[in-house]
């Protein structure tokens, strides 16, 4: 399976909770995910939701100071599991990374939340132990579905969870992506039972399901919630600047906009970062308008291949996702698709 540990030096680690007697709206359902960078990596963030929970997204924006991101974390909790990130600084300053200071070091730790709340009980959120044990636990074997931040996720009516993709471009560089698939809006067309994008279908081999199932998930949707939010990272080893990165992450929003119908809405919180950890140098296009930045056309590469492994990761991520408190899986609702 192809992840965003295909990028050279990125790690991922999960650490959750999860009651096995959980029913909706009590007991413990929900997790964190840490991305762990190599030394100098550069950041960006793109939030196009109307409501975000994040920490640190500020540092991102490239008229400002702080070069390099030392992790991301993307957790459950809703604002209060931005506490998982005091325990990844933690974990960072045992190992001497951060904005190097007289005295010590301030790791870099930007993070952003899904709001999982009404999953398991209200108090049951990620805290700063969660996030040391999942920086802890990073590597490079990336697990998908019901594990980390995607704990308590949902999409639309059905479990949500982390996926994860990745490709590698004609240029040399690798593009990777990871994402907490928790939206209001849906990954399945109501219509057909079926992913919104027609290649998808036969990518990961699904059929049409029967009429009477493509009914009863329809109906399912009296039960709609639109309080939730999509997280996602996207890495590559390509060199940018903070402000390439930047696009790269606009560019990523693609992939939500192809798989999630709707999404980027007022009660959303969309929110995707981008990491470049420069180790691959790829040579600038001598075509390139002397009056643009030279490294349009590797943002532009990069950009789209980002939108296209996100899209694939959401999907990725849901069919992966195990049910929780009742919520149905797509295979629950809709196994005639992979018959």
């Amino acid at each position: 399976m192809s992840s965003i540990t295909d990028v050279a030096g990125i790690r991922v680690g999960h650490h959750h909770r999860l009651d096995p007697d959980v029913t909706l709206g009590s007991g413990w359902a929900s997790g964190t995910t840490v991305v762990l960078t190599p030394p100098g990596t550069v950041g960006g963030v793109d939030g196009r939701g109307g409501a975000p929970g994040t920490r640190e997204t500020d540092l991102l924006d490239p008229i400002n100071s702080v070069q390099h991101v030392d992790a991301v974390v993307l957790t459950g909790g809703s604002a209060y599991g931005l506490a998982a990130a005091d325990g990844v600084m933690h974990f960072l300053e045992e190992q001497g990374r951060g904005v190097a200071l007289e005295g010590g070091v301030v790791p870099i730790v930007p993070a952003a939340v899904v709001f999982d709340l009404p999953v398991g009980g209200w108090q049951c959120r990620p805290t700063a132990e969660f996030g040391y044990a999942a920086a802890r636990s990073a590597g490079t074997e990336v697990a998908i579905g019901t594990v980390g931040a995607g704990t308590g996720a949902r999409v639309g009516v059905l479990k949500g969870g982390v996926g994860t993709a990745s490709m590698t471009l004609d240029c040399g560089a690798t593009v990777g992506v990871i994402v907490v698939v928790n939206a209001a809006g849906d990954a399945v067309d109501t219509a057909t039972g079926l992913p919104w994008l027609a290649y998808q279908i036969e990518e990961f081999g699904l059929v049409p399901p029967p009429a009477d199932q493509i009914a009863a998930y329809a109906d399912r949707h009296l039960e709609y919630s639109p309080l939730n939010t999509t997280i996602a990272v996207v890495a590559t080893d390509a060199v940018l600047s903070s402000a390439g990165c930047r696009r790269v992450a606009v560019a990523a929003h693609d992939g939500l906009a192809r798989t999630i119908r709707p999404c980027h809405t007022p009660l959303d919180g969309d929110t995707v970062f981008a990491l470049a950890t420069g180790a691959v140098e790829v040579p600038p296009d001598p075509t390139t308008p002397a009056s643009m930045s030279p490294e349009v056309p590797l943002i532009t590469q990069v950009g789209a291949a980002a939108a296209d492994c996100l899209a694939r990761a959401v999907m990725v991520g849901v069919l992966a996702a195990e049910s929780v408190a009742g919520i149905p899986t797509y295979r629950d609702l809709l196994p005639g698709a992979f018959e």
